[in-house]
This record gives C-alpha cells, structure tokens and sequence, in this order.
C-alpha cells in the first residue's frame, strides 16, 4: 500500500488515514475496515511502530495510529472517533443501532475489544511482557518497547491478569455468536452488519493470525501474534472464529493489504 509522509499530508486538503507502515495492526485495520465499508475515500499516512513520529505529533497531537483527518476538523484520534465520525460521514450505511439502549450495549461490546483493557490491549501487554522479560531495564536498545510499554500501563506481573481478560472476552463473545446463530442471525449484534463484527474481524489476528496468503504481515508480527496458548484458543468457539473469516471474506476482503 502506498503512504504519504506526514508533510506531505499536511498540504493536501482530502480525508487522510494515519496507519502504521507494513503491519495488520489491528486498530489500523479496523478503521479501514469502517470507511471502506462506509464507502468513504482516504489516503494513507505513514507513522513508524515505536518511533517518536514527532511530525505526526505536532500535527494531530499524539504520535500513534489510527488517526483519521478531515480538512477543517480535529484530527479523529480513536477507533471510536474514527467509528463516529463515520457515521455522521456516511449516514447510509449505518454500523450503530439507532435505539439509545442498544447501541450503548453495541458500545461496550465494541469497547470490550478495542479499548483500554480490552482484547486488543491485553493482548498488547501480553506480548509486551513476552518481548521484555517481565522488566522494565531502561536499556537504550529497548527504548522503543519500554516506550510503548509504558503508554499501555505495563507492569511486572500483568500476564496473568492480561492473559484472563482474553479468555473472558473470547468466551463471551463465543456465547453471543452461538446465540446469534440459534436465533438464525449471521452477525455478532442485531440482524445487520455493526461495528462489532468489524471490529471483531480485524482484532482476531491478535488471537489467531490469518495464513499468509491472507495476511502477509512480517515475521516478526506473526511471530508476536502466534502466542500458542491453548486455553486462549480454546476460548474461540469454532463459530465465532467462521464468524470472523466470512466477515473478512464477504466485507472486508482478502488479502489485507497494509
């Protein structure tokens, strides 16, 4: 996929997408999943895994990815800004319910993924811990990891506590699915496509890595993302997990390309 520097984006005046260069970062795919699915157009922005990216910080004010950017608006700088500002974008394609109690429901499941603490940050951790001992050592050579680390509240001893809320998660998630199939629905939410189901799709790779052929991400991120734990994967319900490659498969589409 093609990227602009970020002085370069700063000059144009169309909607931009910050991701990380070369990876399947799972917040990055989410968001494209969302806009493209919205059918709203975007330019890739590069940002650098575990650099400072000082020009992306001076001009959206924080130095990670995704963030999504409309000339004349505050950068969008969360998977859930991203997600409303989609909405009001494309009103015609909803991914929310429009009744008040069901989309706080749709939230929280959402946020069980994505947010702090969720699928998605545990799963941060998880390998964080992996990558660091179990220490934080002030070693010049790992100042991009301990950078990290400490934006997502990394501690001695979070595996255990990272690795439960997983497991928690993937089970409830399975429940829903295996409901949802009984009551003859083919989504995760409702009887139409939501934010759950994308963001459930392009969160998976955190637990089960797409093949190659379907995800050519880096060795590196395969590796990081292929962690072997079998009560995690005992977690995923197989229809849960069809679940996640009919979605990639039928609205997402495959291969990613990142």
């Amino acid at each position: 996929m093609d990227y602009l520097d970020v002085e370069e984006a700063r000059s144009r005046r169309e909607p931009m997408l910050v991701l990380t260069e070369g990876v399947a970062g799972p917040w990055g795919e989410a968001a494209k999943a969302i806009l493209n699915w919205k059918g709203i157009a975007w330019t890739a922005v590069r940002q650098t895994a575990a650099a400072p990216n000082e020009a992306l910080t001076a001009w959206t004010g924080q130095n990670s990815a995704p963030v999504l950017v409309y000339p004349d608006e505050a950068p969008h700088l969360t998977l859930r800004q991203i997600l409303f500002a989609a909405e009001r974008r494309a009103p015609d394609k909803p991914l929310l319910p429009t009744d008040f109690e069901q989309r706080a429901q749709l939230l929280g499941l959402c946020g069980e993924l994505h947010l702090e603490m969720g699928l998605g940050w545990c799963r941060r951790l998880m390998m964080l811990d992996t990558f660091l001992g179990g220490k934080l050592t002030g070693d010049p050579a790992m100042e991009g990891l301990e950078r990290l680390a400490l934006k997502y509240g990394y501690f001695p001893d979070c595996l255990p506590m990272a690795r439960q809320r997983v497991i928690e998660i993937l089970r409830a998630l399975s429940a829903r699915r295996i409901d949802q199939e009984a009551a003859g629905s083919a989504w995760l939410f409702g009887d139409s496509l939501t934010a759950l189901d994308l963001i459930w799709a392009t969160f998976s790779n955190l637990v089960q890595p797409l093949d190659h052929e379907d995800c050519p991400m880096p060795d590196h991120q395969r590796m990081a993302y292929a962690h072997g734990d079998e009560e995690i994967l005992a977690a995923m319900a197989p229809a849960l997990l069809e679940h996640r490659d009919r979605v990639l498969r039928e609205v997402v589409g495959l291969p990613l390309q990142f």
